[in-house]
């Protein structure tokens, strides 16, 4: 009796049971891989850009000239002797000299907008500073090959391609730094 009651409840048993699912204990979004670095390699990746720009430049113009005329004659009839001499001189002498040394260090943090074709990345940043009353604008925009950035996400300025670096200022000390209506005046007519 013990048996027929196994074999009755067997079938309902197997019937009623639910399949057997397995779950992974691994979770592979949930872990940190080992062996590689969390390198920027897609849109919205972000990039640090270390901005040292340094350029001089200088131009020197020199013009001398110099020139003499000197005409002299004479007259001598009937006893009167005259002689004349008259003499022009003239030199001139101009130098003009332009030199000019800039240097920009900043560093910012820009997002990859696009992965190109051939596998490089357009990168684009932009930074609004605002200190004592001075608006500080930086931009950035450069194309990058991935094996240029770092394995802390660190680009300098040097190694983007097509780079469009623009740094731009707005405030008390911006305009006091430029010239005058007067002197922008007088420069446009060249005589300042």
């Amino acid at each position: 009796m013990k048996r027929s009651a196994f074999f009755s409840v067997l079938p309902i048993a197997i019937c009623l049971a639910s399949p057997a699912t397995g779950q992974q204990l691994y979770d592979r979004d949930g872990w940190a891989n080992l062996v590689s670095d969390n390198k920027a390699q897609e849109v919205g990746d972000i990039v640090t850009i270390i901005i040292f720009e340094s350029a001089s430049a200088t131009n020197r113009v020199g013009t001398r000239s110099s020139k003499d005329t000197e005409l002299s004659g004479g007259v001598n009839a009937a006893g009167v002797s005259e002689s004349l001499s008259f003499g022009v001189g003239g030199s001139y002498r101009g130098l003009g000299e332009t030199e000019r040394s800039d240097r920009f260090v900043a560093s910012m943090a820009a997002q990859i907008s696009e992965v190109l074709p051939n596998g490089d990345f357009l990168l684009v940043g932009t930074q609004n500073l605002f200190v004592n009353g001075e608006k500080r604008d930086i931009k950035v925009r450069g194309q990058v090959r991935s094996v240029d950035i770092t394995a802390d996400n660190t680009i300098v300025s040097s190694r983007l391609a097509n780079a469009m670096i623009n740094y731009e200022g707005k405030g008390y000390v911006t305009r006091s730094a430029k010239p005058g209506l007067i002197n922008r005046i007088f420069s446009f007519l060249g005589i300042g």
